[in-house]
């Protein structure tokens, strides 16, 4: 049996066969479908997270095209997004954005211990405008900058994985009933 790449699922096609794709691969063919109907950018984020939520935390190395594709539209869906008929334009989600290397900044190079209150802060305060997307950009940087790396590294990987736990337990304790996705890049 050959052994797929880690960061590889096996994609069940409608004959049985199997194909390993990864998520940039899978983004890419799906930007490519979209002919202009979707921000094909966001699709990206949006087909990435779903290929994340199937293979880390559902723990799957193999799913079918189908299961893929509802996942993804259901993703889609939540945030507002659906194809562009001629007649009715969608409405665009309410997209707010913060820039994690200048919280980093705000806080001091190099100084997690004010780091991480401050990014809460910030996410506190942009929950209050109720938007139906957080964007936490510049996430390489930001672990970068805090860590005074120059190359990155196994301590740089796992600040960034606790970075990103941090915001989604945030978000789940502070959202309560709101309806909000978080992307982070």
């Amino acid at each position: 049996m050959i052994t797929i790449a880690s960061d590889c699922l096996l994609f069940q096609l409608a004959n049985g066969e199997s194909v390993p794709f990864s998520a940039q691969a899978i983004s890419v063919e799906l930007s490519g479908d979209s002919s202009g109907n979707f921000d094909s950018h966001f699709v990206q984020h949006a087909a990435n997270a779903v290929f994340h939520y199937f293979k880390h935390d559902l723990g799957r190395l193999t799913v079918t095209v189908g299961e893929f594709a509802g996942a993804l539209e259901k993703v889609l869906h939540g945030l507002g997004l659906a194809a562009k008929a001629p007649e009715k334009p969608q409405p665009k989600p309410c997209v707010l954005e913060s820039d994690l290397r200048q919280i980093a900044l705000d806080s001091g190079y190099g100084c997690e211990l004010f780091f991480f209150p401050r990014l809460r802060d910030e996410l506190r305060c942009q929950l209050r405008r109720q938007p139906r997307v957080l964007r936490f950009r510049g996430l390489r940087g930001c672990v970068k900058d805090l860590t005074g790396a120059r190359r990155w590294g196994s301590r740089c990987q796992k600040l960034h994985d606790h970075i990103i736990e941090y915001l989604r337990q945030c978000l789940t304790v502070d959202a309560r009933q709101q309806e909000c996705a978080l992307l982070v890049d």
